[in-house]
């Protein structure tokens, strides 16, 4: 009887031995969907502290993190217009631990901009959930451009040409990208300044360095204190926030849409079953009126997509961006 207690001893050890050694070697498996999350998640951000990514990643993550029961975890990692968080999300395990928010840029822009990508945007990221439609707002230095209006602004520059200037957070940003979609539908010229992030920008805009630029949503609070002008909105709609500014398209330029859809990605291979649940939660959290409102504040809207409305926003986006940057000849950083 003692020999086969410790016969079967033995044989419980080895088969405990064998389990263990193979949740190491397979931990995603150890730590199947039905289970997730059983640790931190980690949320990498692919612009600097302070944007309108980082800001729209905690608005989402606080709840979020409630409803996982799991803490979430933001983690800025700026550079090359979102390549550097993009990659480091990309080559991370595909376990639902590690979700990239970052710009539509990331997969609709940069891979049209950069001649060598350091990830494959379409293949190695897949799209989580959409969580705002972010617009621009093109503004003027009121010191430096007199214009009262965004058609006299269009018809100054259209007269002296290269006399204005303007900023943006960076080559092939949104912001650079709405400014040359307007000056090709206008005819127009002025002089780009590429800066490291919006908020630079911004500082020289209020300082009177720079003319003019199309703003997301940084400025809104100097536009309030008459610091700023604004002038237009670059959407196909009016914002909620200045119900009385005309959009560009209602200014002539037809069919001028450079808004950009943020949201989070995660590592392709993810399982379904943590996409869909990721989705979810962070469409209800949309639904909420607190985080609403802070979007809004922001110059955005909430913008719930399920994953293939998200990656078919992101094709149209890809369509009508890379036909600008082919067209304007526009490289990035």
């Amino acid at each position: 009887m003692n020999h086969f207690l410790e016969k079967n001893k033995h044989l419980a050890f080895v088969a405990y031995a064998f389990l263990a050694s193979f949740f190491i070697a397979n931990p995603t498996w150890a730590q199947s969907p039905g289970h997730w999350p059983t640790k931190p998640v980690r949320v990498i951000v692919s612009f600097p502290p302070g944007g309108v990514a980082d800001q729209l990643a905690r608005i989402v993550s606080q709840p979020l993190q409630e409803a996982l029961g799991q803490p979430v975890i933001v983690e800025n990692r700026a550079g090359a217009g979102g390549n550097v968080g993009g990659d480091a999300v990309a080559k991370s395990a595909p376990d639902g631990y590690t979700l990239l928010m970052s710009s539509g840029g990331t997969v609709s822009i940069n891979p049209h901009l950069y001649t060598k990508m350091p990830f494959d945007a379409t293949k190695d990221i897949v799209p989580v959930g959409s969580v705002a439609r972010v617009l621009v707002f093109l503004e003027v230095n009121p010191a430096r451009v007199s214009a009262a209006n965004v058609k006299d602004f269009l018809a100054y520059l259209k007269a002296n040409p290269g006399r204005l200037s303007f900023g943006t957070p960076g080559s092939g940003s949104s912001p650079h990208l709405a400014a040359e979609m307007m000056k090709a539908q206008s005819g127009t010229f002025a002089t780009h300044i590429p800066y490291r992030g919006a908020a630079p920008a911004m500082q020289d805009l209020l300082g009177g360095q720079i003319d003019f630029m199309f703003d997301p949503g940084i400025g809104l609070n100097h536009v309030r204190a008459g610091k700023l002008k604004m002038l237009a909105v670059g959407s196909l709609k009016r914002s909620a926030l200045f119900p009385d500014v005309p959009t560009l398209d209602e200014a002539g330029l037809k069919g001028f849409d450079a808004d950009s859809v943020f949201g989070f990605y995660a590592p392709a291979g993810t399982p379904t079953e943590v996409i869909t649940r990721l989705n979810r939660e962070i469409n209800r959290i949309l639904g909420t009126a607190s985080v609403k409102d802070r979007i809004t504040a922001l110059g955005g809207e909430a913008l719930p997509l399920s994953p293939a409305e998200f990656a078919a926003k992101a094709t149209s986006d890809s369509l009508r961006f890379g036909s600008l940057i082919r067209e304007r000849k526009i490289i990035g950083d």
